[in-house]
């Protein structure tokens, strides 16, 4: 949610700046905003709408792309409505200092009205510009420089921010903090540039070396002299650890397809292989993963398995309740994280909690680790992101290896979620005994079969296309799956919404009984993932009832189904495999159906209305 970009150095800031707002659009944002400064004056330039709207704007005066110090903000409104007046960058009253934030101050009214009160005026609704103006005005009361005034200020702050902030008055150098929001530093050679993003996809063809900042730490970057990292509450130093970045540029481009989602949906046999190379080794019966191998009592000994996650990690962490109680006999309850940190949750020693996030940001997620910890349970964090903060902020864990994941519908964090989730029920299945050893063996040469059958299942995209042509239309939609598939009926329900702005629910299959079937009639598309394992005939079923009441159904089923194809008015075929691991195959055509839709109603497929990639605030 929101994003920021911010170059100062010996190169023209505008196109870092401006291609690493573009970069950052994934993030979800309702208008954008750059400042440059030549020397002499500060260029502010700000709209509503996207980075092309702001380009058309500077490239009307050429003045408004001129320096080599520059700031850029994605806004993702929270205070105030979305227009130029509310976008960042926000000056101070004086029209020395600036600042881009992402985040949330949630005393600022009180902090606004105080300022007021001492003369400040404020031309936005934003508490952005209430802090931009509390730092100033600390700076003036104690005759400070810049970066002892930004720490003083915070301190006098509640909420969250990653902030960048610009005084024109001591131009070689930019400050920024954390709590809460990511932000990373990009450090140039011999201290020359330095660049500052709200990850490190901005600047990844300017240098390989990056600090990420950790919660209640500042930065004074200085030309010249370096990054200095202190502790915003007690002043102490803190050794700045420079990680090398593993991305390429390559990664973070469309590569020749119309929308990222479309790469991304392609790109998951190569993910799951990526997220399991190295681990499972099928040939010889092993499963290593280090962060269950050196925490394996906690796992054995857990008396439950609590998986906390949002949205699409949510519907992956419960499709982890199913394997995991199926395979190594554990119960496990999933909670979405937003709730569980304010329900009073009972945790103790005995638990295990598993964090599931793509971005390792998700500021509900992270808030639950941290109640989790204070309790004393134990708290594996499975991400994709390497250095995030729930990579930090657990016990252990285990990565994703999925990737840069830009657009915003997630596809392929969900299907390599469900792989690490495989294979930890796996391992632990094999450890418990509740698995034998030819169970075992099977599930490995069968899981290293996936990534094939999803090739194999790509190439009904024609069939997934003409399917989406004749229910572009409909207003609402129900998905109905059973057992290890109901999770994949909601995640592909939530895909829908989410890109192509259609109604749809995701609901077990036999509560249909109890309250949807009321909607069904002839103007109703079903979604019903029927395989031939597990709750086949219940499932036919439910087909029936529907049919009986004039639905239309659209069926996903196992390759050779027959029965199915009598009833059902289309039906989708996915390659035969094990139960547990159908969700790998099954949620393929449902996110193509799901592209294919928006990609026919005009929407934005990557970059949907009121949605942010990394959800970091409340």
């Amino acid at each position: 949610m929101c994003g920021i970009t911010g170059y100062i150095g010996f190169r023209d800031a505008y196109p870092i700046v401006i291609n690493g707002l573009k970069r950052l659009e994934y993030r979800g944002y309702d208008s954008a905003g750059i400042m440059m400064y030549d020397g002499k004056k500060i260029q502010l330039t700000k709209t509503k709408g996207k980075v092309a709207d702001l380009e058309v704007i500077t490239n009307k005066e050429e003045k408004r792309k001129k320096g080599n110090i520059g700031m850029g903000h994605t806004r993702w409104a929270t205070h105030g409505v979305p227009n130029d007046v509310n976008s960042h960058p926000h000056f101070s009253q004086s029209g020395d200092l600036v600042i881009v934030h992402n985040g949330i101050i949630e005393n600022y009214d009180t902090l606004r009205k105080e300022l007021i009160s001492r003369g400040y005026s404020f031309h936005s609704d934003t508490d952005t510009e209430v802090l931009i103006n509390l730092i100033e005005e600390v700076k003036r009361q104690e005759g400070c420089k810049l970066g002892k005034a930004v720490q003083l200020a915070l301190k006098n702050v509640i909420g969250a921010y990653a902030i960048a902030v610009f005084d024109k008055t001591k131009p070689n150098e930019i400050v920024v903090a954390r709590l809460g929001s990511p932000i990373a530093i990009g450090v140039g050679k011999d201290n020359t540039e330095f660049f500052v993003a709200s990850d490190a996809s901005p600047f990844i063809e300017y240098t390989k070396d990056a600090i990420y900042l950790e919660d209640e730490e500042m930065a004074i970057i200085k030309l010249g002299k370096g990054v200095k990292v202190r502790k915003i509450n007690d002043d102490s130093i803190v050794d700045a650890n420079i990680q090398k970045l593993m991305m390429n540029l390559e990664q973070i481009e469309k590569g020749g397809y119309d929308h990222f989602m479309l790469k991304e949906i392609h790109e998951q046999p190569k993910a799951i292989i990526d997220t399991y190379r190295g681990r499972m080794l099928a040939d010889e019966g092993i499963i290593k993963m280090s962060g269950v191998d050196d925490n394996i009592n906690k796992f054995l000994n857990a008396e439950r398995i609590i998986i906390i996650a949002c949205g699409t990690s949510w519907h992956a962490g419960l499709v982890g309740e199913y394997l995991l109680e199926d395979m190594a006999r554990i119960p496990v309850e999933v909670e979405y994280a937003s709730e569980f940190r304010y329900r009073n949750p009972i945790i103790t020693p005995k638990d295990v909690v598993i964090a599931i996030s793509q971005s390792g940001e998700t500021a509900d997620t992270l808030a639950a680790i941290k109640l989790a910890k204070s309790k004393g349970a134990f708290v594996f964090g499975v991400c994709n992101v390497v250095g995030s903060s729930i990579a930090r902020e657990t016990h252990a864990g285990a990565y994703t290896h999925a990737g840069p994941e830009i657009g915003v519908a997630s596809t392929k964090a969900f299907t390599t979620q469900i792989t690490v989730l495989t294979l930890i029920s796996l391992k632990l299945a094999k450890a418990k005994g509740t698995l034998s050893d030819s169970a075992f063996r099977m599930y490995l040469q069968k899981m290293q079969l996936i990534p094939a059958k999803i090739e194999a299942l790509l190439k009904i995209d024609e069939k997934v296309k003409e399917i989406a042509a004749v229910y572009k239309d409909a207003k609402n939609c129900l998905y109905l799956g059973r057992g290890f598939n109901f999770p994949v009926a909601l995640e592909g329900a939530l895909k829908l919404k989410e890109i192509s702005y259609i109604h749809a629910e995701g609901y077990p299959a036999a509560e249909m009984k109890h309250g949807p079937i009321a909607l069904i009639d002839e103007n109703m598309p079903i979604f019903v993932i029927a395989t031939n394992k597990g709750h086949y005939e219940k499932v036919v079923s439910n087909i029936q009832e529907i049919k009986s009441r004039a639905g239309k159904i659209i069926a996903i089923v196992t390759e050779g189904d027959t029965q199915v194809k009598e009833i059902a008015d289309h039906v989708i075929e996915i390659p035969e495999t094990e139960e547990a691991l159908t969700p790998l195959l099954t949620t393929i055509p449902f996110q193509l159906l799901s592209y294919h839709i928006a990609v026919m109603l005009g929407k934005n497929v990557d970059q949907p209305r009121n949605l942010a990639k990394s959800v970091t605030v409340e």
